[in-house]
């Protein structure tokens, strides 16, 4: 495996490595503040750059290159594999469209010969991320990962590129096969839980209605105190956990919108009904901490060079503030100086949930890790 990364800074494409032949090149991810992806002209780049590589990336709350939040609008990483090759897949998801039905449609389009992983992009604010989730745990059983699209803490619109130029309402799904590749994800949280653990006891989807039979809005603003008068962006600094029971391992929700009419709060996975739920919140410490636990389970001590794909929450981004880098050091500094860091800041984080790599949850507010490479 070798890589190399381009920036898009200052108006014009910037290779940062030693060149690699661009026809070797096999694969691309593009991650990019939502304005400068809606241009064209920089996937008709890409495109003539690397003429033989599957191109994939989206939107985003962030870019990260390496162990820091990249200054530069887009960052594009180019990856030649040895022997290993991957095959990218797409739908469109119309607003009358069943995610699952879509979802289900996009996995079948894979030859589960040979298939070791995939890496799933989508919308992140038209698309039910559960959905797309659960579909795929019922279609693949080879572990999976990836996120939702961000677009800063704006939540106006977010794009995905699947060889074409950014689009809304897509799903993009990366298969990588090879008997030579190694792929190893996770992923980890930092958040610590406060006030008293409370029933979900109306919702749709992924709309809030009720806690305890109090209106999810009155429910949020009496909590947040002084926060509360800044919401939505608030809410991204205290997401909800969730879990169906004591014993099931807990999910952590991320709110993206709320309704004053209603009282309702629109979350960016699934709030089911009858589930438990507790406020969270954290400190910039117990985050870059869960960083680092994130980055442990996926290391195996591979010493060849690596791709790690990081998608890690917006509302993290938030809070820890100029303190960010942080926690991509704190990753960097586990995994080594042979892996290289790219990927973005989301709405969503897709990961295995627990020791099951097979079955995947849809996380909010976590670090999750792709750590790629060929032995």
């Amino acid at each position: 495996m070798r890589i190399e990364r381009q920036i898009y800074r200052n108006a014009q494409w910037e290779n940062i490595d030693n060149g690699i032949k661009s026809e070797d090149i096999d694969l691309v991810t593009v991650f990019g503040n939502t304005d400068e992806l809606e241009d064209k002209h920089h996937y008709a780049y890409l495109k003539k750059q690397y003429p033989n590589a599957s191109i994939i990336g989206c939107s985003s709350s962030g870019n990260i290159l390496d162990n820091s939040v990249s200054e530069n609008s887009i960052v594009a990483t180019a990856v030649s594999f040895d022997s290993a090759n991957v095959v990218l897949h797409s739908v469109k998801v119309d607003a009358n469209d069943d995610v699952s039905e879509k979802t289900k449609e996009l996995a079948d389009k894979f030859d589960k010969e040979g298939l070791k992983h995939i890496f799933v992009l989508a919308d992140g604010l038209h698309i039910n991320g559960s959905k797309i989730v659960k579909t795929f745990n019922q279609s693949v059983e080879i572990s999976k990962s990836g996120g939702l699209a961000g677009d800063g803490d704006r939540f106006k619109k977010t794009l995905v590129i699947s060889d074409d130029n950014g689009e809304e309402k897509i799903i993009a799904a990366l298969g990588f096969y090879g008997d030579a590749l190694t792929i190893n994800s996770g992923y980890s949280a930092g958040w610590s839980e406060f006030g008293a653990r409370r029933t979900i006891t109306k919702s749709v989807e992924n709309v809030l209605y009720e806690i305890d039979g109090e209106p999810a809005l009155d429910f949020y603003k009496k909590y947040l105190g002084e926060y509360a008068a800044e919401l939505p962006n608030s809410g991204l600094r205290f997401p909800l956990g969730i879990k169906e029971n004591d014993n099931e391992p807990e999910v952590i929700r991320t709110l993206l919108g709320i309704d004053e009419e209603k009282k309702t709060i629109t979350f960016a996975g699934d709030i089911p009904e009858g589930y438990k739920a507790r406020l969270m919140k954290a400190d910039v410490v117990s985050l870059i901490e869960g960083a680092s636990e994130a980055a442990k389970i996926v290391n195996n001590d591979n010493k060849k060079d690596a791709l790690c794909l990081v998608v890690s929450c917006v509302g993290r981004k938030i809070v820890m503030n100029q303190l960010i880098d942080d926690e991509l050091e704190a990753v960097s500094n586990i995994l080594g100086e042979n892996v290289v860091l790219a990927g973005f800041y989301s709405y969503g984080e897709i990961s295995p949930h627990g020791s099951d790599i097979l079955n995947c949850s849809l996380h909010n507010q976590t670090m999750t890790l792709t750590l790629i490479y060929e032995n």
